[in-house]
């Protein structure tokens, strides 16, 4: 099946513009959420296996992020707002209920979606989860991530990540692919802004409330050599808690399957076709 390009979409909520894409199709429509400091593009990395699948495929920044606009302070950035968003970009498109995958941050916020918005949730493919359901417990991490970022653009970010502790052969193409991401940020002060605000926010209430997720759950985890930031225990966890949840890991020595867009695609198509 061929593709065609996707057409804009935009949502508008409080004033905040989310800036998207929506592709066509007769399938069922997937909702792609990235995470923090990245931008729609880095939830299956360019893939256009779903869209060719068949099915419709929406994806959009978040607030602060990529093309969206910026928000205010950090007060704006929330795991409630993240969701209330996600409903307005649903609703701005037409989409009554949606198959999810969500990376980090936005696999955090797919939960929140899904546990407060159930009817509009059909299925989850949760992707390197690395929320507990409480506030980040290192919030000076996060807050010299966000000066860096506002003194140095995408440089001083990556200086104030380092040094990196994943494992050495992975090390120069994460930097490389670190400055390229942030560099896609129109608004690099609104994602210093969503640093010091989303890791002070929870998206859920502990790691108790994952048992309430209802309908087929995919959890990719990734091995800690290689995304130490997205503990394999974690994944692991989410896998534990969710009733009837599948959880996929890449083989040792591998890249990660969330840095492989075609191999993720194919694993989030197995979940939206069989559920």
């Amino acid at each position: 099946m061929t593709t065609s390009e996707p057409a804009s979409l935009e949502a508008r909520r409080d004033g905040v513009v989310l800036a998207g894409e929506a592709s066509a199709g007769d399938g069922e429509p997937i909702l792609l959420l990235h995470g923090l400091t990245a931008t729609r593009r880095y939830v299956v990395h360019g893939s256009s296996v779903l869209e060719r699948a068949g099915h419709p495929v929406l994806a959009y920044d978040a607030r602060g992020h990529g093309a969206s606009s910026p928000a205010g302070g950090p007060e704006a950035y929330t795991y409630d707002e993240l969701v209330r968003d996600a409903v307005a970009v649903l609703d701005a498109a037409g989409v009554g209920r949606v198959s999810v995958a969500g990376q980090s941050m936005g696999a955090a916020t797919a939960v929140a979606l899904a546990l407060a918005h159930p009817e509009r949730v059909r299925a989850l493919a949760l992707v390197t989860p690395a929320h507990l359901g409480r506030p980040s417990a290192d919030l000076a991490r996060w807050d010299r991530l966000a000066a860096g970022l506002e003194e140095g653009g995408p440089e001083g970010f990556l200086a104030a990540m380092e040094p990196l502790t994943l494992d050495e052969r992975w090390r120069e193409s994460v930097r490389t692919v670190i400055l390229q991401r942030i560099a896609r940020h129109e608004h690099p002060d609104a994602v210093a802004a969503a640093l010091r605000g989303i890791p002070r926010t929870a998206a859920f209430d502990g790691l108790e409330a994952l048992s309430g997720i209802a309908g087929p759950t995919l959890v990719v985890g990734s091995r800690d050599g290689a995304d130490p930031d997205h503990p394999l225990a974690v994944a692991q966890e989410y896998a534990r808690r969710i009733p009837g949840a599948r959880l996929v890991v890449e083989d040792e020595g591998e890249s990660p399957l969330a840095w492989r867009g075609g191999a993720l695609s194919k694993a989030i198509l197995e979940l939206v076709d069989g559920a």
